[in-house]
């Protein structure tokens, strides 16, 4: 078996550890604050991963090199992305070691279609613009020569250890289960797909392992769309609560709040992926390695467990019915 480096504590970078540990392989988890899991065969490092030759020496004789980290404040991508991007690229090349990037889909700016292999990159905001840019220096850099790199691709989380940059995370779900009006951008009827952090570590990790994944990119198996009313509903469905009253944030709300919270003033570039359908296609991703997406059922109960709510799972895969009133 073999070395494997994860850039990012998060949840993710600590499930892709989790995974490759399970296959025997063994994983340093490399992180500023030096947090790691509790698990034999992972070790955990604190280290500034903006530095390219401390991380290559931390990498050095690995066969992957996974880059899951994400800047902290989100206002913040143009000042802390280039750099970190940047530097991990360099240590892969240095070190001799693949490069899987967890990426996600604003790569591809508005789209009239499910997502699929073939959808073109086609982002004009600042954050979609970044990503495309740190795909294209790595795959220029792969097809130079210098470094294997793929990438994976995944709509918006849910999951355990998903927390308060999930959008049905922590400032929806605990709101739910208290019977409390939940609020949330976007339109809440249009089909929307959800990916499950699980079964994006579980792809991460087959990308890692998988000669077939260098030199492209491949987006993470999810379960049939939802719409955000129907997501709200089937959680509140599968613990056993009343479907609470949900309600929208407009535009020009999220503008006023935008002056003041430096969070909600990125918002605007990418509320298209809620207002119109917003669907991934990653049928290939399957064909090619068998990642097959949890059920929703069990997607609900791994999630609400993670707020001490036990689940009978059958009760969560229920058909979702109408969801409660609506403001606009």
């Amino acid at each position: 078996m073999a070395k494997h480096v994860v850039v990012g504590a998060g949840a993710v970078g600590r499930g892709v550890a989790r995974v490759l540990v399970a296959d025997g392989h063994e994983v340093t988890i490399v992180s500023g604050s030096g947090r790691g899991i509790d698990h034999e065969g992972v070790t955990a490092v604190a280290l500034d991963a903006t530095d390219a030759d401390a991380l290559a020496t931390v990498t050095a004789g690995a066969a992957t090199l996974y880059n899951c980290a994400n800047p902290r404040q989100y206002h913040r991508w143009t000042v802390e992305w280039p750099p970190l991007a940047a530097s991990v690229l360099a240590a892969a090349e240095c070190s001799g070691a693949g490069l899987v990037t967890m990426g996600n889909l604003y790569v591809y700016g508005e789209v009239d279609a499910p997502i699929g292999s073939d959808t073109p990159m086609r982002a004009t905001g600042t954050k979609g613009r970044i990503r495309r840019q740190m795909w294209e220096d790595a795959l220029a850099a792969d097809r130079a020569g210098r470094v294997r790199v793929t990438e994976a691709r995944a709509s918006d989380y849910i999951g355990p250890e998903s927390g308060a940059q999930a959008y049905l995370g922590d400032h929806v779900i605990p709101r739910v289960l208290a019977g409390k009006r939940v609020r949330l951008f976007g339109s809440l009827d249009a089909p929307h797909s959800w990916a499950y952090v699980p079964d994006v570590s579980r792809t991460l990790a087959a990308l890692g392992t998988d000669d077939r994944s260098w030199g492209r990119a491949w987006l993470v198996p999810s379960t049939p769309p939802l719409t955000v009313r129907e997501a709200v509903a089937s959680i509140a469905r599968a613990a056993g609560v009343e479907m609470p009253k949900i309600g929208t944030l407009s535009r020009p709300v999220i503008r006023v709040v935008g002056s003041v919270v430096p969070f909600v003033r990125e918002l605007p570039e990418v509320l298209h992926q809620f207002e119109r359908p917003f669907v991934v296609d990653a049928l290939e991703t399957t064909a090619t390695f068998g990642i097959e997406p949890t059920p929703w059922d069990e997607v609900l109960a791994a999630t609400l467990a993670g707020y001490g709510v036990t689940v009978d799972p059958p009760r969560a895969n229920a058909r979702v019915g109408r969801a409660g009133s609506v403001r606009t």
